[in-house]
This record gives C-alpha cells, structure tokens and sequence, in this order.
C-alpha cells in the first residue's frame, strides 16, 4: 500500500489553491479602483516548446491591493493580469509562437469594471452561478436543494457539487438525480471503498447509509476580467460508528476563465479539491473500480448508442477506453439535437498519473479512478491534491486544440519578473 496520495505540488500551485489565504479576503474586488496607483510592472513571457492562444497561466507576485491592468507587448498585443490580494497573479496571453519572447508592460492604473468583459460569479439561494459576459457557465449547488421526485429517499439529500454545466450556446451538458443512479451529481468527488478506524464507509453510495459528503461554507466568491470562481470547504461524515464522525475536510476552489471567444467557442476551468484528515487518524482508499472525480453527463446521452468517447491515448471505443490511462477524456452527445460535449484534463501533478479510468459501458458516466491501482492513504499531514480543467464546447470533439488545451495546462508559459 502507498502510504500516502499527496500530489508534486509546487509552493506557487499551493498559493493557487488558496491555502495559504483561505478567507473571505481573497475575494478579487476588481470594479473598485485601487486607493493609491501601483508602480507599473513589466514581465518577460516565454511561449516555451509549445505555440500559445488564449492561453492563461498563473504566478507570484508580492501581496498587496486586489487589481486588474492591461498591458501592451512590443508588437502592440495587449495583455490582461489579474492580481488578488495573497499576490497570485493570473494572466491571459493573447498569442505567442514556438519558443517566442515577448516583453509587456502594465500601466499603474487599475482597470475597473466597465473597462472589460467578466467572469461573474454570484450566490442565488442555494446556489452559486458562474456567468461569462452575461451567459452561464456552470452553477454550484452548495446546501443541499430539494429532492427532484418523491420516489428518492431522504438518505439521497446532498449539496457540494455542479450542476448544471453549460456549453457556449447554453446547452446543459450533465445531470442531476439521475433515475438509474439517483447518488450521481454533475461533477462530483467522493470516495467508495475505503477504510476508517478499522470501519468501512462509503461516502459514494448514499443510499447504503454509510457515508455522505456535506457542504460546510462558501468561503470566498469573486469575479473578474481574467477569471471569476469560488473558495468552498466541504466534509467527508463517517456514518458506521453509530454516530457521524467527521473522516475528512475538502476545500474546493473553481474559477472560470475569459477565454474561448473565437470562432469555435469553449468555456474553461477549472476544479481542484484539497482533502486533509480531520483529525489524526488516515484514510485508506481501498483498491475499487471508481472513487475520486466522477461526471455524469446529459440524460439524453444515456444508452451506450447516445454517448461518444474520445482518449488523449485515441480510443473512441468506450468498453475498451474503461480502465485505461489518459491524459484527458472527452465525452459528447446529442443535447437539443446538436452535438455538445466535455473534455476533462487530467494534471500531470495529479496522483497517479495518467490516472485510471472508469467508463461506464451504457450510461454517461465517467471517472479518474486512481484507486483502481491499489490501496493508498491520505495521511495526517500530508493533503490529498487533485487538479482538473473542464473544456465545455459545442460540436464535435476537435483533438488537435484538446492537445493544445492540454499542453496549456500541464506546461504554462514561463514568466519572468521583469525585462529579457
């Protein structure tokens, strides 16, 4: 058994998920103007082996005031970078050739609100909407929202995951209570066969009574030029000791990027969650065919003739593709008589990679199963990092960009502080 799951996460990537500023006062206030100008900033950025568009890519800077400048390249490119108050720097790339060099400098004024388009992200109830320039990108149901049907037992209430999902032209490309698997939930995350304290509980099959994932609070919500999302922590109740005992504490943090505007439009992003032990004590995720993160897509995709599968290793055959490796997934079907679909990239950091799969033979569902090879831990101490981003499109899967979207992902651009 491997004693422990923790991801090769970099300190700059710990800052990304907000662990080091997990408060309210990372919200991004990017409508409001900085009191007193900043100094301008200039960066160095460096394509690296891979040509670049639309490409962001995220980096340090010193904490200070929550800002959004737009900078200009030697060629007359314009830049955008969004700072929040820990110094995470977020920045979108317009265009950048194989190995190419451009330097940018940023103007000391902050932008505001009206100046650019937005990622919005807002609480509604129990939900949160993510929006881009007014249209919906994805909604998080944090408590838990009324049961769909009658029929579905009280065992099945849940909040702490998303649903709906949508494509650029607003059709919904995952379900919610489906009748088959009432426990499946848009893009979910909880563990199957595990072990804890010697007893067994299973926080994916709700209706067994052993176990269930909770929603805890919506931490922190911002929106803004480059990027919009949220900050949610979670908890992972052990219900087999006669008494729910708390297993585990997960933070989500999803943010939502401006991109995807051309002539074949996609939304993107992304989803990480950091699972730590509650208390001192591991938990064992035992070897099981799925556990981790699971998708469930349209209801209209259910059947094995509605759904199509695509691998970065290139299988399309869905029995095959089930209990492979891969470096990404896409998944599409018919939704209002046009095709629309996902991909699911997988980060090289992630544990295991490339990650085992679980591909449902007939209906839509998916998951990145690593406990497929074996039991592992996640121990005291030592977090549990998974990191994915979601490209959501209309249409046909378009292998060529997923490899580029990838690429992107898993080998950003190089920044550099400063001039060449």
């Amino acid at each position: 058994m491997e004693s422990r799951s923790v991801c090769r996460t970099s300190w700059t990537d710990v800052v990304a998920l907000g662990l080091s500023v997990f408060a309210a006062a990372s919200v991004f206030p990017w409508t409001v103007a900085a009191a007193t100008p900043e100094p301008a900033l200039t960066l160095t950025v460096r394509a690296g082996d891979w040509k670049r568009h639309d490409t962001v890519t995220a980096f340090d800077l010193a904490p200070g005031a929550a800002r959004a400048l737009r900078g200009t390249d030697e060629n007359g490119a314009q830049y955008l970078i969004q700072i929040e108050t820990n110094g995470l720097a977020t920045l979108h790339i317009p265009d950048l050739e194989h190995r190419e060099t451009r330097t940018v400098h940023f103007g000391a004024r902050p932008l505001r609100g009206s100046e650019t388009g937005t990622i919005d992200a807002r609480r509604r109830g129990s939900k949160l909407r993510i929006t881009q320039n007014g249209n919906p990108v994805l909604e998080y149901q944090a408590e838990p929202g009324p049961l769909p049907r009658d029929t579905i037992s009280e065992k099945y209430v849940r909040g702490g995951y998303l649903h709906p999902v949508f494509t650029p032209s607003g059709r919904m490309v995952t379900d919610d209570f489906p009748a088959n698997h009432v426990h499946h939930h848009g893009v979910w995350a909880p563990w199957t066969h595990t072990e804890f304290e010697g007893r067994h509980p299973d926080f994916w099959n709700m209706g067994e009574g052993k176990g269930r994932v909770e929603f805890v609070s919506l931490e922190a919500t911002w929106s803004g030029p480059v990027h919009g999302g949220f900050k949610a922590r979670q908890k992972f109740i052990d219900l087999t000791s006669g008494k729910p005992w708390k297993a585990l504490d997960e933070t989500w943090d999803v943010r939502a990027y401006a991109v995807g505007a051309g002539a074949q439009p996609y939304r993107m992003w992304d989803w990480t969650s950091v699972q730590t032990c509650a208390e001192n004590r591991p938990l064992i995720l035992l070897q099981y065919l799925y556990g981790g993160l699971g998708f469930r897509g349209n209801g209209a995709w259910d059947g094995a003739g509605n759904e199509s599968f695509l691998t970065s290793e290139g299988e399309t055959d869905r029995v095959k593709a089930n209990m492979t490796r891969a470096r990404w997934i896409h998944l599409s079907g018919l939704v209002d008589s046009r095709m629309a679909g996902v991909a699911i990239l997988c980060h090289p950091d992630n544990f295991r990679f490339p990650q085992p799969m679980r591909v449902h033979p007939t209906e839509p569902f998916f998951c990145f199963a690593p406990s497929q090879m074996g039991d592992f831990r996640i121990e005291p101490g030592h977090p549990y990092v998974a990191r994915y981003r979601f490209i959501v499109a209309d249409g046909p899967p378009d292998r060529v960009e997923l490899e580029r979207l990838w690429n992107d992902f898993a080998h950003p651009p190089e920044i550099i502080i400063g001039g060449k």
